[in-house]
């Protein structure tokens, strides 16, 4: 029956579980093959979290056009025109379809067609403009925001900040392209760097994360995607009929789902030198939860899914079954392929869980208790929740998995914490989730009443809700009753997903069966009786790491809180002629052969620097050499060297106190007029 697949639960961590290998790409960075060849409709990720400095707002984030180069001239990235970007909000899941939906829309103008530069004498090339409209509960669209700016690409110090680009700071064009629409949020639209962080080759290297040989790297390091943001206050956002302050931390009423979309003309028709749409409008590309259609989802059905609302999916059993056996489930089982991988070592399916219970793949997990005196009056009571749950055999993870990406997790038993369980995992325990909305299929459930835990409290963790979990069954503050009390970063993934939220290794570790273990179905080595749940197994599963853990710049303080684009210029521009490292975040000394052979150079120490840097180069040919200095304008302010030297390792200092902050070049020239290298230098306050 239909209304009883509307009807089900799970538990706060789970939500993660449906993770699979090919998640860990970051969310949905080209994770289906139609979607990979029009990346400026693909979306990337979705954040859906309370406002860590204004606790009356809900921040929704999507972001879109994925792995920009920052230095990706001359034609940079930038939304698309003819295409709706749109986030999507359910609120009421008596009502089908979405209760909210905001439309962003972007227009492109040419401001100097004469030039092939980007940015040049204060005019843009694209500069873009957008409109946003609001639609409630099916009705029309409206328009609330009109003519907002995006800021343009950072595409470098002169285009930005010197007098023959746009003579302006970036920091203020981005903060200046936050902007208020007459209904009341805030809105912000324009490039920024990508907030998700994974090791991308690692994971995709057959799960070798974290790295069985090698440093594990942060695979969108230096990669900057383009970004939706909406500041939008609580009273907005609720349900008709939800009463205006929430009765407790896990108000049902309070429950909202997001996802966001992107939709094109169903016909384009090339002609020579351009394009033209007509058509209807046909969605191309959809996310809600993290790493559902790169994970669970096979190639063969990623396209399918994509062109799927949730609405659609629900009603649609043919992808059911990605979900009660997930394939990364095959890589934590010995039985299976385990072996195979043995970066996921830590993490291992329960096979015996209580000592009677399998969920791997192709068995029963708790099914067979189905129709028992244990489970009445449970989720898995066929008269409470219908068949969902335990619909059966050879669906091990259909108590976890599958409800996870339709309906959220309710505040119900036994999808709560074994804290007061006495050893019974199907009995009522310690609440800790509920943003159950069973209408629809996957969508980024959050709980709008869980307050948020501050960025500075030292118990804030990237481990959202695994976290909260392990606080509530381990820390004595909160392990001592029952009773629901707010556990820090209960306002984590799954319970909508935060910027700083490793769902990486989250998922990884639900996929394990963390979830399972935190309603009291612990690992296979844990002993009946035994007070200490926190067994090998499950130690191994909590401090299972990929090696990568945080975004690689700081989130900002303050809305939209993501961080700036990098520049074309700067530390992520590629690398830099003449040495083996990218930027000056390399090894200060580490050197390279030129191409002519004559010279090894240049590196300076310590760069980014204050007062002084000293560069270092070595000669392989006795030689005329000229070190000299520029600003950013080219114009030359000193010259450190201009003589004949022998073969050698040299150093000279530059001794920069009198010049303000800013960036300078160093040029090396041979004696017969040959640019042997130039690196860039940044002086700093």
């Amino acid at each position: 029956m239909l209304h009883h697949r509307f009807k089900f639960i799970f538990t706060a961590v789970l939500l993660l579980l449906f993770c699979g290998s090919e998640a860990l790409q970051a969310s949905s960075h080209r994770e289906a093959p139609l979607i990979s060849n029009d990346p400026l409709a693909d979306n990337v990720d979705v954040y859906a979290f309370r406002s860590p400095d204004n606790p009356r707002n809900i921040v929704l984030i999507a972001t879109y056009v994925p792995m920009q180069l920052p230095h990706g001239g001359p034609n940079y990235y930038q939304f698309g025109e003819n295409i709706r970007y749109e986030i999507h909000i359910d609120n009421d899941a008596s009502r089908p379809g979405d209760e909210i939906v905001y439309r962003f829309t972007f227009e492109k103008k040419n401001e100097d067609p004469s030039t092939f530069f980007n940015i040049r004498l204060g005019q843009e090339n694209l500069m873009t403009r957008y409109t946003v409209e609001k639609s409630i509960n099916g009705g029309g669209f409206i328009p609330i925001l009109v003519n907002g700016k995006v800021p343009p690409n950072n595409v470098g110090e002169r285009s930005i900040s010197s007098p023959v680009g746009l003579n302006a700071d970036y920091a203020e064009l981005f903060e200046d392209a936050v902007r208020s629409a007459h209904t009341g949020e805030k809105i912000f639209a324009g490039p920024v760097d990508d907030p998700f962080f994974v090791d991308l080759g690692g994971i995709f290297d057959l799960g070798d994360a974290p790295r069985q040989m090698g440093d594990p790297r942060d695979g969108l390091a230096c990669l900057n995607t383009s970004a939706i943001a909406l500041e939008i206050p609580i009273q907005f956002l609720l349900k008709k009929g939800a009463p205006s302050s929430p009765e407790n931390i896990l108000d049902p009423n309070y429950v909202i789902g997001v996802w966001a979309s992107a939709s094109r003309p169903q016909i384009r028709t090339l002609e020579p030198g351009s394009e033209s749409y007509d058509g209807d409008w046909v969605q191309v590309s959809r996310l809600g939860m993290p790493l559902t259609n790169e994970a669970v989802i096979p190639i063969g059905m990623k396209d399918y899914w994509n062109a799927l609302t949730p609405y659609q999916e629900l009603e649609d059993t043919l992808l059911d079954n990605y979900f009660y056996n997930p394939e990364l489930a095959l890589y934590m089982d010995d039985s299976l392929f385990g072996g195979a991988v043995p970066a996921f070592g830590p993490l291992r399916i329960q096979r015996n869980a209580l000592q009677s219970f399998d969920f791997g793949n192709g068995q029963d997990g708790l099914f067979p208790l189905k129709g028992t005196a244990a489970v009445e009056g449970t989720a898995l009571d066929d008269d409470i929740f219908g068949t969902l749950l335990l619909p059966g055999p050879g669906m091990p993870r259909s108590v976890d998995l599958w409800p996870a990406f339709h309906t959220g997790v309710p505040n119900f038993p036994p999808y709560q914490l074994a804290t007061g369980k006495e050893g019974n995992p199907l009995a009522a325990g310690k609440p800790f989730v509920n943003n159950f909305l069973p209408n629809g299929g996957d969508m980024l459930r959050l709980n709008m009443a869980v307050p948020a835990t501050p960025r500075d409290n030292p118990a804030f963790s990237s481990l959202g809700l695994i976290q909260a979990a392990v606080l509530g069954l381990t820390d004595p503050t909160y392990n001592g009753t029952a009773d629901l009390e707010f556990i820090p970063n209960m306002d984590g993934f799954p319970n909508g997903r935060r910027l700083e939220d490793d769902v990486t290794r989250i998922e990884l570790q639900a996929v394990s069966g963390v979830v399972l273990a935190a309603i009291g179905l612990w690992y296979d080595d844990y002993t009946a009786g035994d007070p200490n749940p926190v067994t090998d197994d499950l130690l191994g599963v909590l401090t299972y790491t990929t090696g990568v853990e945080a975004n690689d710049k700081p989130f900002r303080p303050e809305f939209p809180y993501l961080a700036m684009p990098f520049a074309g210029d700067g530390e992520c521009s590629g690398t830099i002629a003449g040495l083996t490292s990218p930027g000056p975040q390399a090894s200060a000394l580490n050197l390279t052969t030129n191409t002519t052979g004559q010279v090894q150079m240049m590196a300076a120490a310590p760069n980014p620097f204050q007062g002084q840097t000293t560069l270092q180069y070595r000669l392989e040919a006795p030689q005329q050499i000229n070190i000299s200095l520029y600003d950013v304008n080219g114009r030359q302010l000193s010259t450190l060297v201009d003589q004949p030297q022998e073969a050698g390792t040299y150093t000279v200092d530059w001794q920069a106190g009198q010049y303000p902050e800013g960036v300078y070049f160093a040029r090396a020239v041979s004696g017969s007029g040959e640019t042997l290298q130039i690196i860039k230098l940044v002086k700093t306050n």
